[in-house]
This record gives C-alpha cells, structure tokens and sequence, in this order.
C-alpha cells in the first residue's frame, strides 16, 4: 500500500505526514487494518525496539472538581458514584506510588482533580515528590494538577518533578463543546509554562466524544507543534453519571486506527495508551503495543484497569519487555533536548529543538494517498457497561492497589 510505505519513510525520517495522509490512515477498512498497525510497528521499533515503558497513576484529591468538563468522572455535578476525598497526606501518597513501582513501573503520575493548584497545594505535592524520590531511585515523576499559574511550574521542578501532564483532549474548534469552565487556549498555555521551566511535557488526547476524524488530526498536529515528549491516547470512558455517558462511538479496529495515526504524526514520541485501553481494545490490546510503547498500570483515577499482573503477561506474550528505570525512554536527540532544557536556568527551557517537527511541511498535498475512498463509518458499537467498573481500592482506600 503506497500510503503506509510513505508513512513509514517519513517515520522513519521524523518527517511530518500531510493531514491527508493522517486522515487516510483513519479511513482505512477492516482489511487494511494489519497492515496499518504492521506499519506503525516499524516507526515504534525504529525508535523504541520491543520496551514498554509502565506509569503508576496514584489520585491525590479525587472528586470535588469546580470544572464542568463532560468526559470527566469528578467534574462539577457528577452524579458518577467514585470516589471522592480531599489531599493524601505525601506519607499516604509515597506509599500508593511504591505499590506501582514495585509492579514495574517507571514513571508515577501524581494527579490532583480541581481547576489548578494553589501555592500551598504546590508545595504539598513537592514533598510528596521529594518522599517518592527518596524512597524509589530512579523513578520519574509526573505532576498533573491542573492549570498553571506563574512559578509553579518552576518550584515543581526544584521539588524534584521530571514532568508535567496536561492534555488537549480535542480539538481546538471543539473545545468549548466540551468545557466551558477555561478554554483550550489556557490548556496550551500551561503546557507552554512546563516547557518553559525544563519540564518534560506530557499533553494529549480523548477519543471517542464524537469528534470528527479532522478533529482528531487538528489535536494531534497542535501536539506536535508543541513538542510533547509523552502523548497519552485516552479513550472516553463513558462513566454513568456524566454528559457523555451515552457516548460509545468507538471499536477495538477505531483505536488502532487513532494510534497508528499518532505514531505516524509524532513517531519518536512515548505514545501510551491510557486510560478506556480495557473497555475499548480489549481483546486487541496486544496487538495495540505493536503501537504504542507505552501503558498505565493497574488502576487509573477513578476507575479499574486489568490487573497488574494480567498487563506484565500481556507484555511477555506479546514479545515485549517492560522498560527499565536505567533505560532513557525517548530516542537520544530527543532525551538531549530534554536533559538541556531541563540544566537550564528555570524559565528558559525550550523543547523548540527536541525534533518533533513543526507544520512547514503540512502542504505537500495527499501524493501516494490521493483518489483514497473513505468507506462508511461503522457501526457504534454496543455499549459495554459492564467494562466500567469505579476504583474502590488503592489510594483513598484501605484497600491494596492494584499494580
């Protein structure tokens, strides 16, 4: 197929695909679909071999959020019946975090529900990454608290963070279809100040909300552009309780498709595949790590995942090998970048030169893909509640977690 050997060369090169070709590989039939992900497959190993990296989500404060975001579990008026406390203290939060590292995993992500943190809330969040630092060598940590005002990003990052979440989720023509409470151009902007302060950027996406393929294409170019080092590809848990809960839009074949297409637009990134990988891949969820290289273990904010142990089976049987905590995870011009940014004076970080590309060569026309029929959109599939199972262990709990 001429469309997937011009992908693959351009992945291969860091060289960006035209929308055409982004929109083309999201068009492809049922019978195609081997070859996109076989494809795909060879810009996932030419960057990141056979390793899978884990992320342990640990949920500081869950519920109670003042954001009217539809997709969300915690928003303002949920009636999702999850879980709901105020701040872990940083012991009780060290301790969550040690259960997923012991698991395997690399990276633990510390997320707080609510609009963005105050300063108070900051340094809380900086001692409990500095016990996490102490107690588990070598372990990254991600911050995801929200919006970002001036010098926080900074003082997370002397507390000892080496990232910063904050995703797009759609596009920016559809954003305000979503939320009302801020907009997509603050979520850029916090994903700006990350950046700016040498943190690593963690920004991505939410498929499944009844978004267009051209939305889809639109966030994970802006992506791109911003030079996301980590790109999360959630898939919407449609919660009951919440504006989207009717929203089953999306099969296992769709989410192969959206990832093949993140892997071809932002090829020497991480692409995890986060949180709906259960409710939406399910059985296919091996063949998805022939994508991605990277996943979530166990739990995540407010629902359950696949057990710990099912995923660290899943990646044996698959041949691929978790990801060490003495391994860099991104390709070396990229990791440079990031190690740069990060040496340099707080505020004059930059991932401006870390290779992911800009749109100069969007304009190329659809070459190898032109004349492409779109088939018919399929089917939405039947809803899967009983895939949807709220968290009711783990942190918040005095139950064990899950990892």
């Amino acid at each position: 197929m001429d469309l997937l050997n011009t992908l693959v060369e351009k992945g291969l090169r860091r060289e960006l695909p035209t929308r055409e070709e982004a929109l083309a590989v999201l068009a492809t039939s049922d019978d195609e679909l081997l070859d996109v992900v076989a494809a795909a497959g060879k810009v996932r190993r030419q960057w990141f071999g056979r390793r899978v990296k884990l992320n342990y989500l640990v949920n500081l404060k869950s519920g109670l959020c003042p954001e009217d975001c539809s997709y969300c579990s915690q928003r303002l008026g949920s009636k999702a019946e999850i879980l709901k406390y105020t701040w872990l203290k940083p012991d009780e939060a060290s301790q969550a975090a040690a259960a997923g590292v012991a698991g395997g995993a690399k990276r633990v992500c510390l997320v707080a529900s609510g609009r963005g943190p105050t300063d108070r809330d900051v340094e809380r969040v900086g001692r409990t990454i500095e016990a996490i630092k102490e107690q588990n060598e070598g372990v990254e940590v991600c911050a995801c608290l929200g919006l970002l005002s001036d010098g926080q990003a900074e003082r997370l990052r002397e507390a000892g963070a080496d990232a910063y979440n904050h995703n797009l989720n759609t596009s920016e023509g559809t954003y305000g279809e979503i939320t009302t409470t801020h907009t997509y151009a603050d979520r850029v902007d916090t994903v700006q100040k990350a950046h700016a302060a040498g943190l690593s950027a963690c920004s991505g996406l939410i498929a499944g909300m009844g978004e267009t393929d051209e939305d889809l294409v639109d966030v994970v170019y802006a992506l791109r552009e911003l030079g996301s080092d980590s790109v999360p590809v959630n898939f919407l848990i449609p919660f009951e309780g919440t504006p989207l809960a009717k929203e089953w839009n999306l099969t296992p074949q769709r989410c192969l498709r959206i990832l093949a297409m993140v892997r071809f637009v932002c090829p020497d990134v991480e692409v995890r595949i986060a949180g709906g990988r259960e409710v939406h891949l399910r059985s296919m969820q091996p063949l998805a790590l022939n994508i991605a290289n990277s996943i979530f273990l166990g739990d995540y904010l407010t629902s359950e995942g696949q057990a710990g142990k099912a995923d660290l089976e899943m990646i044996a049987d698959a041949g691929f090998v978790v990801e060490g905590t003495d391994t860099p995870t991104l390709p070396r011009h990229r990791a440079d970048a990031v190690e740069a940014a990060a040496a340099a004076p707080a505020g004059c970080g930059s991932h401006a030169a870390a290779g992911c590309g800009s749109h100069a060569g969007e304009g190329g026309g659809c070459g190898p893909c032109g004349g492409h029929t779109v088939p018919e959109a399929p089917a939405v599939t039947e809803a899967r509640t009983d895939l949807v199972a709220v968290r009711r262990r783990g942190a918040g709990t005095d139950l064990a977690p899950n990892a």
